[in-house]
Formats: structure tokens, C-alpha cells, sequence
């Protein structure tokens, strides 16, 4: 157990430091483009296709097919070197097809997400320079997953941080030749082919590194890569059997995806929220996701492959109880947290637009619980080598994504974007649950008792802090255009202090309702303070 505490503090330090500059460079390119502007839009929907696919790789298929497949493939002789090699390299041919072969409906695939007219000719420019990031990020989250497989954490975790280095100097260089436009005033006839290639190629560039550094870690593990096209008696049907489901999986999610973004482009030339503030509402969304739900599960995930293939039961639903109400434990303050900071939040990143990109953040925030719980579920029913049931419970939050994004039509174009990520929360939350469902039919038993219990606890701790909250922002003037949304540093401050005041009340709600979990957490940091650690019991 504390070998998976020490990982996942090393994963979500890493995460911390990548998804920190994460936010620089969301910054800095909302300083290059703008929050509502044509041409921000056309950039974000250019990018959708990439970072989608890449979405669905790094939550599904690949980790779905290789860590069980690794963990499994470790008995053979060779340690499984072998059957690395043939299934990366069998990887890399499809994932260059994939970006190959969408480079060149570069735009075909501009129609299809709603662009039309100018709008339509700028995303096809942006596409034919963004759209090479498939490959790359399909080979960074293979590289990734193949050291994780192999129980070496880091470098997956890292990466992204160099990747958002990278970005942030391409962005600098584009703010400096082509100057800035925060403001969103730059016309869509404006942009030139430069302009473009800078903006564009200089995300590739970033992922292109972000996936090729992880080479050099794999000596590290006592791999070695070469291409090995003799796919033949290495037991590969498994993982296509595997990759089958979860290939379904990402062709239902795509055609969910691509509905969403063709309501969110109605109103892209609108000056409103569209495509660009989901995008950015997502960003700060997924910060708590990635530090939080996905270093601790990331780092039981390989301990669950391996008790699942030593049909261990028990100490399966003992990590997955875990996990799960670690996670819960600090995601639920979090939701709370961000719903309630929603548009000082926005400021730090537009001032110009701030209380509809807060808007868009809060209808994504309402969802960020069942999403993360759905995050374990899923990697628990990958660790046990079913692809088939996920398939069936993403189906599920597709039909119902689908149709409500359908009637966000009815939507005046103001809040149209905040409907869709309100539908996106509504249908991973009913996804969740369903999730949950099947999973305890599959293992007969999951601990839901504690689960649960411990689940209502922090629900109803977070609900009593977001209520000190709401009060700190009313007193800072946040709903009135005062002291909190004044500014970026006023924002930054009032952020602070919001977050103060709703860990102190989310912290004495949990002590006084004698949550289980926060006493093992409070144990381990009384056994960090100097003169107290023989008094104080870690977690068991």
C-alpha cells in the first residue's frame, strides 16, 4: 500500500506541474486569439478531432487493451518483450494511417463539424497543420502505457509538461510577430497562412515531443523498441477481441462528440459561447480529474490487472473500494469548489467574456463527481479483461448526450453552450450509475456500503462548505461586478480566499460527521509533523 501512495503522489505531482502549465499556455493562447473570437473558434474545432481521438485512446482503447495484456504477457519467457514490440509496433502503423488518412479529409471533416462558408476554409487550414497530432498522441499514450504497464509512472506523467513548455514559447512567438488579441477583434479574413502555421504547427510540435521523449525511458525497464511485423503465435486475438468493443466504443463517442460541437458551432460567429469556451471550461474541469482520479487510479490500476489475473477477488474490490472513495473524498470538494468559484475562475482567464465561460464551467462542474467514479469503474472492468460491458454502458450515455445536446438547439445562443455541458454532466452521471450497477452484479459484491456511506458524507460536507462559499464571493462582490471579477490578481486573491474558507468548513463538516476517511488522512498528516508521529496511525 505504500508503494501506491508513494506512485500516486509521484503521478499527481507530475500532473500538478503539467496541467499548471496547462493553464499558462490556455492563458497565453486566449492572449493570442481570444475566448469568443472566429478565429479562436476555428482553432478549437480543428483541434476537437485530434484531441478527441485522443480522449478515447488514453481512457479506453489502448488502456483497455495493453496494461491487462502486458501484465498477462510478463510470465512468458522473454518477460513479454516480445509481444511489446509486435503490438507497438502493429500501434504505430495504425495510428499513421488514422492521421494520414484524416490529414487528407482535412476538409470534408470542416463540413462535418459545422463549419461553413470563411469559418469553414479557416478550420480546413488550421486541420491540415493539427491533425498529425493523431499520430503522435496515439503513439505518446502507447510509449505511456507500455511503462506503465511495466510499473514505471513518471515519464507518462511528465511528458505533457514538456509538451506545454514547447506551446507556450510557439504561442509567444505568434503573440510577438502577429501581436495579440484578447479582446477577440482580430477578423476571420485576417489570418494568414503564417499566422496559421505558427499557431497550428506549433501544438504539433509539442505533442511531437511529448511522445518521442518517451524512448528514452524504456531502457529504463529493460525494453528495447524495434519493429517486429511477425504478429503471428504472440496471442494477439485477445487484444483484438479487446480493442473490437472498445473501437465501437470510440466510433459511438465520436458521433456524440461530433453532434456536440455542430450545436456549439450554431453560434460560433455569434460573439458568444461556443466551441473555445468549452474547450477552456474543460481545461479547468479536468485539473482536479487529472490530479486527483487519475494518479491514484493509474497507480491501482496495475494492481488490479494483477489481482484480477490471480482471480483475487478480495483484494480487487478492497483497491477498488480504495480508490474510489479516496477519489470522492477530495473530487466532491472540488466540484463544489469550482461551481461556486465558477466566474473569478473565468476572469484569470478572459475578462472580456468571464460570466459565460464561468457559465460553461459550472454546467461541466455539476458532473465532475460521477465522472471521476465512472473513471475507476471503467479501468476496474478494463483490469478484469471485459471491454464488452463499458461498450454497453457508454451506449447508454450516448443516446441520452445525443438527444439532449439535440434540444440545446431550443436554446437562446447565450446559454447554448452551457446546455451542452449541463446535458454532458446529466448523461455521464446516468452512465455512472449504470456503471456501478453492472460492475457490482459482475464481482457479486463491492463494498458499496462503505462506499456509499463514505460518499454521502463528503456530498453533504462540500454542500454546507459551497455554502460559505457562495457567501465569500457575494461579500467579495463576484455576482456584481466587485472586487472578485475586477481583475486577474483581484481574481487570483479572491480565489484564495474562497478556497480557504471552503477547505476549513469541508474539513470540520467531515471531523464532525466522523468520516472514516478524512481521520485516516488527518492520522497521516499528524505522522508528518515533527514531535506527533508516534502518536498517529497512518490509513490501513
Amino acid at each position: 500500500m505504500a508503494s501506491v501512495g508513494r506512485a500516486s503522489a509521484m503521478l499527481a505531482s507530475g500532473t500538478m506541474v503539467s496541467r499548471v502549465l496547462g493553464f499558462v499556455r490556455t492563458w497565453v493562447l486566449l492572449q493570442a486569439i481570444g475566448a469568443i473570437a472566429d478565429g479562436a473558434n476555428a482553432y478549437s474545432t480543428a483541434t476537437q478531432v485530434p484531441n478527441s481521438i485522443y480522449a478515447i485512446i488514453a481512457q479506453g482503447i489502448l488502456s483497455a487493451i495493453l496494461v491487462p495484456q502486458i501484465v498477462r504477457a510478463s510470465v512468458h519467457a522473454d518477460g513479454g518483450k516480445a509481444y511489446i514490440n509486435k503490438l507497438v509496433t502493429l500501434g504505430i502503423l495504425i495510428f499513421f494511417a488514422v492521421a494520414t488518412v484524416a490529414t487528407l479529409l482535412s476538409p470534408w471533416l470542416a463540413v462535418l463539424f459545422g463549419a461553413r462558408g470563411a469559418f469553414a476554409q479557416l478550420v480546413t487550414a488550421f486541420a491540415y497543420w493539427s491533425l498529425p497530432q493523431i499520430f503522435f498522441l496515439g503513439l505518446y499514450t502507447l510509449l505511456g502505457e507500455v511503462l506503465n504497464a511495466r510499473k514505471s509512472f513518471g515519464p507518462f506523467t511528465w511528458a505533457p509538461a514538456l509538451n506545454n513548455v514547447v506551446s507556450i514559447v510557439m504561442l509567444i512567438v505568434f503573440i510577438v510577430a502577429f501581436g495579440g488579441d484578447p479582446g477577440s477583434h482580430r477578423p476571420i479574413d485576417a489570418w494568414t497562412p503564417g499566422m496559421i502555421a505558427v499557431l497550428g504547427g506549433g501544438a504539433t510540435l509539442g505533442i511531437a515531443v511529448q511522445a518521442l521523449v518517451l524512448f528514452f525511458f524504456w531502457r529504463r525497464v529493460g525494453l528495447t523498441f524495434r519493429f517486429d511485423f511477425h504478429w503471428r503465435g504472440v496471442d494477439l486475438g485477445s487484444a483484438g477481441k479487446a480493442a473490437g468493443w472498445t473501437f465501437a466504443m470510440l466510433i459511438g463517442t465520436q458521433v456524440a462528440g461530433l453532434i456536440e460541437t455542430n450545436v456549439a458551432n450554431t453560434v460560433a460567429t455569434l460573439n458568444v459561447a461556443s466551441v473555445t469556451a468549452m474547450a477552456t471550461a474543460w481545461l479547468i474541469f479536468m485539473l482536479p480529474h487529472s490530479i486527483v482520479a487519475v494518479s491514484i487510479v493509474t497507480a491501482y490500476y496495475t494492481r488490479m490487472a494483477e489481482h484480477a489475473r490471480a482471480a483475487d477477488h478480495a483484494s480487487f474490490r478492497s483497491d477498488f473500494s480504495t480508490a474510489t472513495r479516496t477519489i470522492s473524498l477530495l473530487i466532491c470538494f472540488f466540484s463544489v469548489a469550482i461551481i461556486v468559484a465558477a466566474y473569478p475562475i473565468s476572469v484569470v482567464f478572459t475578462t472580456a467574456s468571464y460570466v459565460q465561460l464561468g457559465n460553461v464551467l459550472i454546467g461541466y462542474a455539476v458532473g465532475l463527481v460521477p465522472f471521476c467514479i465512472l473513471f475507476v469503474i471503467q479501468r476496474a472492468f478494463y483490469a478484469l479483461g471485459d471491454t464488452r460491458t463499458p461498450f454497453m454502458f457508454t451506449l447508454v450515455q450516448i443516446a441520452i448526450a445525443i438527444a439532449g445536446v439535440l434540444l440545446c438547439l431550443l436554446i437562446v445562443p447565450e446559454y447554448r453552450a452551457m446546455g451542452i455541458a449541463l446535458v454532458v454532466s446529466g448523461a455521464g452521471t446516468v452512465q455512472a450509475v449504470v456503471a456501478a450497477f453492472l460492475l457490482r452484479r459482475k464481482l457479486r459484491r463491492l463494498d458499496g456500503r462503505r462506499i456509499l456511506g463514505g460518499l454521502w458524507r463528503f456530498l453533504a460536507s462540500a454542500v454546507v462548505a459551497g455554502g460559505a462559499g457562495l457567501l465569500v464571493v457575494w461579500l467579495l462582490g463576484g455576482y456584481s461586478d466587485g472586487f472578485a471579477v475586477q481583475g486577474k490578481l483581484t481574481a487570483i486573491v479572491s480565489i484564495a480566499v474562497i478556497g480557504v474558507v471552503m477547505l476549513a468548513v469541508y474539513a470540520g463538516m467531515l471531523r464532525v460527521l466522523r468520516t472514516q476517511e478524512f481521520g485516516a488522512a488527518w492520522a497521516m498528516v499528524q505522522g508528518r509533523i515533527p514531535g506527533r508521529s508516534g502518536r498517529s496511525r497512518g490509513p490501513e
